[in-house]
């Protein structure tokens, strides 16, 4: 059974030192297979920033790394870097790949880049990335998890955040779960959550849902929730769990867990299965 670690927001520059130290005793006690960064890995995309963030990634004890750059890793105020060359600092640090894909035989995943020099905060998908991520998915193997990861995301946690989703974003639901998609893994709010998509969009061909992580390893939290990561579990009994930072322990500590897929939405057409861990 895969197992991918999440982890969104870690804004290098803001980074604590006690979340650091709780997410390498994490990835040595649950040993995921893939690391997966859904962008603003650092907070004013500084070469220093970067270089931080490519040192901690690569100490952790994890086989595969899928990285996102977020609004927050393309220059705010170099803006003759930001129009030339946006991603010159992401790409020293983590090369020039900007989308990926990680496959094994219980899962497919797919990144999806949704930042644009034009933009300073909110994301976009193109044509082009909806209908390839679609064609792309609608060829997963049988009984793979598939999963799509963006940085805006395309719902959110917090009615306040809805100005905040991803452009496209509803295009793209319709024709990722028509392709198989099981859910839409996205970071940017800072607020950690689960959202059944299906249970407002009678439209949507199958079960879908969104995942959202938490800050990670930063300071700029929200709304009274301290740092937080998700571990999302391949496989027939497919779920996500919530790891939130124990401040009296140093730990992350797991806080809640959500089933989604084809078997959780079988069993709950609701898609909701969140209980406290």
């Amino acid at each position: 059974m895969s197992l991918v670690l999440q982890v969104s927001d870690t804004h290098f520059g803001t980074e604590r030192a006690i979340a650091l130290a709780a997410l390498r005793e994490l990835c040595a006690a649950q040993r995921p297979d893939l690391l997966l960064v859904t962008g603003d890995i650092t907070q004013r995309a500084r070469a220093r920033e970067f270089e931080a963030a490519r040192a901690c990634f690569e100490s952790l004890p994890v086989p595969a790394r899928l990285l996102l750059p977020g609004n927050h890793d393309i220059p705010l105020f170099d803006l003759l870097t930001r129009a030339v060359d946006p991603y010159r600092r992401y790409a020293r640090a983590f090369g020039r790949a900007l989308e990926g894909e990680f496959l094994r035989d219980d899962l497919l995943l797919l990144t999806v880049k949704t930042t644009r020099r034009w933009r300073h905060v909110h994301g976009e998908l193109s044509e082009r990335q909806i209908e390839r991520v679609a064609a792309r998915m609608a060829r997963a193997a049988p009984g793979q998890l598939r999963l799509v990861a963006v940085h805006q995301p395309v719902a959110s946690v917090a009615p306040a955040d809805a100005h905040k989703l991803l452009r496209g974003g509803e295009r793209a639901l319709e024709a990722w779960a028509a392709a198989g998609v099981d859910a839409v893994l996205g970071g940017h709010l800072h607020l950690p959550g689960v959202v059944a998509l299906h249970a407002s969009r009678p439209q949507l061909a199958r079960a879908i849902w969104a995942v959202q992580a938490g800050t990670a390893l930063s300071h700029r939290l929200r709304d009274g929730i301290g740092n937080s990561v998700n571990l999302i579990h391949a496989g027939a009994q497919a779920r996500v769990e919530r790891w939130d930072l124990d401040e009296s322990v140093g730990r992350f500590r797991p806080v809640a867990v959500t089933a989604i897929g084809p078997q959780a939405a079988a069993f709950h057409p609701d898609g909701l299965r969140q209980r406290p861990h």
